[in-house]
């Protein structure tokens, strides 16, 4: 006796036949998305003189918009404080991130910063010499700038011919603050210049905008700024750690 159980009529009539349509109310809920959005495109598109055209350099618009608030903000070079390594009229971008999320500027790090209040009314773009609660000296025996005891190298990227200061120093950087200079020293207005001013020529953390990573104008001279070897070997301020 056959023990396998045998369809009945009922179960027969309940199983979809090859020419029966299933039902997909993901793809229909994908599809109706898909078309709302298709009609809200068609509606801008006849409504914006220039069509497509114009919504495409719009959408493109706020994205630039979005990049330049956000994330990355182009910056031309206005001075030769910065020479030889950033010349007049060189463009760099400006990493609007590289601080935000917990991490701060260190030395060696090329940043543009708001002046207002401090050097001017300008952005300004300078290396970060010291940072907070570092003790920042000028000179050694040797002309070099002392941080933390310790004499940095700077001349991989000290502009040629010049002295890493003419002007004599001794400072101690507030803490959330930086004290920063130009490479082309003889012809930079820093933190040296402005001791006696507000703020004794240090410059707030917050008023960092970025800090600049790359070069990206004109084409031969792109580059990638990369932080120094010189200030890998200062040590940390005397009750800083890490």
């Amino acid at each position: 006796m056959d023990t396998e159980a045998q369809p009945t009529e009922r179960d027969r009539s309940s199983r979809p036949s090859d020419s029966e349509e299933i039902s997909d109310p993901e793809g229909q809920e994908g599809r109706s998305r898909f078309a709302l959005v298709s009609r809200i495109t068609e509606r801008v598109t006849e409504w914006l003189p220039g069509g497509r055209i114009s919504l495409t350099l719009l959408v493109l618009l706020v994205f630039l918009l979005l990049l330049n608030t956000f994330v990355v903000r182009p910056f031309e070079i206005p001075s030769g404080s910065m020479e030889s390594g950033l010349r007049i009229g060189d463009r760099v971008l400006v990493n609007k991130l590289a601080y935000r999320f917990g991490a701060d500027p260190r030395r060696g790090d090329v940043v543009v910063f708001d002046g207002t209040g401090y050097f001017g009314d300008a952005d300004y773009i300078k290396r970060v010499v010291g940072v907070g609660g570092d003790h920042v000296v000028c000179c050694d025996n040797e002309g070099r700038i002392q941080v933390n005891g310790r004499s940095v190298d700077e001349s991989t990227f000290l502009y040629p011919g010049d002295s890493p200061s003419t002007v004599r120093f001794d400072v101690v950087v507030p803490d959330g603050s930086l004290f920063v200079l130009g490479d082309h020293r003889s012809a930079s207005r820093d933190s040296r210049d402005h001791l006696g001013s507000p703020g004794g020529g240090m410059i707030p953390v917050g008023e960092v905008v970025g800090r600049a990573d790359w070069i990206v104008w004109p084409t031969a001279h792109w580059t990638r700024l990369h932080r120094p070897d010189a200030y890998a070997r200062v040590p940390a301020a005397e009750g800083v750690h890490g």
